[in-house]
């Protein structure tokens, strides 16, 4: 079997599998079990959180041999085309590469005709915001007054972009980024699957670089999982991608602290000749002193510090007056 990227083989494929998202997903179930189904639906927010994996989910909720229903069967030939892309009644759209309005006026003709196996003729356009200002015209009253059996769904990392008056067209769901401890639990699962055993000090900082985004979490876990040989550590992650570990910037602090200027300075020495770069030695050691500052103010949740707080030795968290970690 072909190797398939974790982000691929972990995309959700129903309502409950999206992760933090709780308030669109509630509100779209309710509304499918309700009967409330609107014609023209905008997902806006971050890039990797889940807005085309909904639309997705949202077309096999619409179109499912036992539907419309909130829970779909995911077996039915409706549920199995539009999993593997290749239903002729749910067609996704590149919004970034169909942006004229020759494109829209495709979708215009073919709106005329029903779905051919399917309740609903689904048209899902993914950044949305890329079409031009005439393609949008052009779209205005075909998602105002569509035919009974279409549907649009529109995804979008830009929603200011998108005209006033598409926006008020469509039902609005804004994606949220996806906490950090949401993330680590993914990914722990992930290593599960994968039979890889991960050490919590280096899921916790994968999370921490994916920023909120689900997709990029897993991408970077793709390439750390590509050279750790069966074991995440945080040691194998610094050393290859060229880091400076937390242990490392406690000591050369605590050096510092204690008036062993030389000792310090061999240190960060040793760090640029790993490979590792100057900005990187800046980053890490301001992120570290922010930290210190936080703890200071009485903040001691690891997400919002960006490192994990045991790891800092408690004589370091004193050290420093609230003056001193500002400069």
């Amino acid at each position: 079997m072909a190797y398939e990227v974790t982000a691929t083989r972990k995309r959700p494929q129903s309502f409950d599998g999206l992760v933090g998202q709780e308030f669109v997903v509630s509100t779209i179930k309710h509304s499918i079990e309700q009967g409330r189904i609107a014609h023209a639906y905008l997902f806006s927010g971050p890039r990797g959180v889940g807005k085309t994996s909904s639309a997705r989910i949202l077309a096999r909720a619409l179109n499912c041999e036992q539907g419309p229903t909130a829970t779909p069967c995911g077996v039915c030939s409706n549920c199995r085309e539009i999993t593997q892309g290749n239903s002729v009644d749910v067609i996704e759209i590149d919004g970034a590469s169909n942006t004229s309005v020759n494109d829209i006026r495709q979708i215009k003709d073919e709106v005329l005709f029903p779905p051919q196996t399917s309740k609903y003729k689904i048209y899902i356009i993914d950044e949305v915001h890329m079409l031009s200002t005439s393609a949008f015209n052009a779209l205005l009253k075909t998602i105002e007054e569509p035919p009974a059996y279409v549907i649009f769904i529109f995804a979008t990392t830009e929603l200011q972009k998108v005209p006033a008056t598409i926006r008020s067209r469509c039902q609005q769901f804004h994606f949220q980024l996806i906490d950090l401890d949401t993330i680590k639990n993914c990914l722990r699962d992930a290593a599960s699957d994968l039979e890889v055993e991960a050490d919590d000090d280096a899921l916790f900082w994968i999370a921490k670089e994916s920023t909120g985004s689900m997709r990029d979490a897993y991408t970077l876990f793709d390439q750390v999982v590509s050279f750790s040989q069966g074991h995440i550590t945080m040691e194998k992650i610094s050393s290859k991608l060229g880091l400076v570990g937390i242990d490392q910037i406690a000591q050369i602090v605590s050096l510092l602290l204690d008036e062993h200027t030389d000792q310090a300075l061999l240190a960060v020495q040793d760090l640029l000749q790993a490979g590792v770069s100057v900005e990187q030695c800046i980053k890490d050691f301001t992120l570290f002193f922010r930290s210190l500052l936080f703890i200071k103010a009485g903040v001691h949740d690891d997400a919002i510090l960006g490192v994990q707080s045991d790891r800092i030795p408690l004589a370091l968290r004193n050290a420093y007056s609230s003056e001193q970690l500002e400069a």
